[in-house]
């Protein structure tokens, strides 16, 4: 019996040590990827449509003045944290963006700022593709039409398309409020985006999506932009946390560390790794 007591308390004593050793390798944050090895050339302007809704006219004004980028591509980097199976991970991430297109995303999970769990995930051709610790999504109608939502959001790091894009446009609905309407396929979703009564940027696009591939109904799904910085001579997102209604609390928080425009990216959006 005391031999058992003890091995028990061995056991448990352990446990506790590696839940320790995990509980502080949790707190170490990764260095951010390598520079993207191309740099944003200089950008062509457009100047902004008379017509947009009051507070998305405000917006435009305020993040860039009288005139936008024409943006056809775009590399997102930066830092992150990342809620997976309960645990909410450091993380790193490099999103790459045919414009209005395709996507591929790619981020680490990391512990003692090194990789524990890797995410490669593309929206290739109005196809997802899902590449998770847990096994590979693909071929989902319902995952699709989520990817597509998903990579109309994240254009919010540059928004330049959400005007310049002839497919996607605006509609009124009250003083801090409009839907953006955004093509999938040859049909047609679309977010409901509130702007900040003060500051008149965007706080919060929110879509349905659905969360799951055998999902019978969507879950709404927010994107809540928390701070605001100059990329590129544009104003956007620097800090942001993505939430299902369901759950109540975010499951990514993105903090944007370096934003590349207008470069090739047609080998790289279909390569994997960073």
């Amino acid at each position: 019996m005391k031999f058992i007591l003890r091995l028990s308390v061995s056991v448990l004593s352990v446990i506790a040590g590696l839940v320790i050793v995990g509980w502080i390798g949790l707190r170490f944050r990764p260095e951010p990827f390598s520079p993207y090895p191309d740099t944003t050339p200089e950008l062509d302007m457009v100047d902004l449509p008379a017509d947009l809704p009051p507070p998305v006219a405000r917006f435009y004004q305020t993040i860039g003045g009288e005139q936008i980028p024409q943006v056809s591509s775009a590399v997102i980097s930066g830092r992150a944290s990342l809620r997976f199976s309960g645990i909410t991970f450091p993380a790193r991430f490099r999103f790459t963006h045919n414009a209005g297109r395709d996507y591929r995303h790619y981020i680490e999970a990391t512990i003692f700022g090194f990789p524990l769990l890797k995410v490669n995930e593309s929206y290739l051709d109005g196809h997802s593709r899902l590449e998770l610790p847990v096994g590979i999504i693909e071929n989902e109608p319902k995952v699709d039409m989520a990817a597509n939502l998903g990579l109309w959001g994240e254009s919010i790091w540059l928004p330049s398309i959400y005007i310049t894009d002839s497919r996607v446009r605006w509609e009124a609905i009250d003083e801090i409020t409009a839907r953006l309407v955004v093509p999938f396929g040859e049909q047609e979703d679309s977010f409901t985006v509130t702007f900040d009564p003060q500051s008149g940027l965007i706080q919060r696009m929110q879509a349905l999506r659905y969360k799951q591939a055998q999902d019978e109904q969507k879950t709404l799904w927010f994107l809540d932009a928390l701070e605001w910085d100059i990329f590129n001579d544009i104003l956007v997102p620097s800090l942001s946390t993505v939430t299902w209604e369901d759950e109540g609390v975010p499951w990514l928080t993105i903090t944007l560390g370096e934003l590349i425009y207008n470069v090739d990216v047609s080998t790289y959006i279909r390569a994997s790794g960073p």
